[in-house]
């Protein structure tokens, strides 16, 4: 294969196209051939070769992927999901707690929430939004949960310093902790105990 600027630039697109994740740098470098450190310029001329096209190349959970530029999200949303399947409020306000506070234990949701967390955390869980992450040494080892990289590639995060600052935080709370939330509804569908695998408890 040529090694011109444009041919690994080309090289790379069709790699990051067929790819259903994002591609960490030194993968891309293997398969291209080329050293870690050369990436971001082949990057940088694959973004130029692909200006003012649909799509983009995006740096994003820890590698490299095309993505739709914004303009065109909500027609390509409604082109690949006419009925898409959102996340409850409850669902949000769990996800929020986690990626703030993590990591974090199941009853600490509880306790955050005011009402039991079980069927919303095995939902997160089998969306691989969440994973457990040991088991923090406290009565009963509970499990600790915190976020994926499929959270960081669903919501479009580098990193989780990529999270929106929280101004509003109570004295108590850590610098990445999360504002008194309000309230949920009173009766929460999700909110019921799981029925199998393995319980986050």
């Amino acid at each position: 294969m040529k090694q011109t600027p444009q041919d690994l630039a080309a090289a790379a697109e069709c790699l990051l196209f067929v790819s259903t994740k994002p591609v960490p740098g030194p993968r891309l470098a293997a398969y291209l051939g080329v050293a870690t450190e050369q990436v971001a310029g082949i990057i940088d001329e694959l973004a130029r070769r692909i200006e003012g096209q649909g799509l983009q190349v995006v740096e994003i959970a820890g590698g490299y992927n095309l993505a739709t530029r914004p303009e065109y999200a909500e027609l390509v949303q409604a082109f690949l999901e006419p009925d898409p399947d959102r996340l409850s409020l409850p669902a949000l306000e769990t996800l929020a707690i986690i990626a703030y506070r993590q990591p974090i234990t199941r009853p600490e949701i509880d306790d955050l929430r005011g009402v039991n967390s079980a069927g919303v955390v095995h939902t997160l869980l089998d969306k691989k939004l969440i994973r457990l992450a040991g088991r923090k040494k406290a009565p009963g080892r509970p499990f600790l949960l915190q976020t994926t990289e499929q959270f960081l590639s669903v919501f479009g995060l580098k990193n989780l310093d990529g999270l929106p600052q929280l101004p509003e935080l109570e004295p108590e709370v850590p610098a990445r902790g999360l504002p008194a939330l309000p309230p949920p509804p009173a009766s929460e569908e999700e909110e019921q105990p799981p029925s199998a695998g393995v319980s986050p408890d």
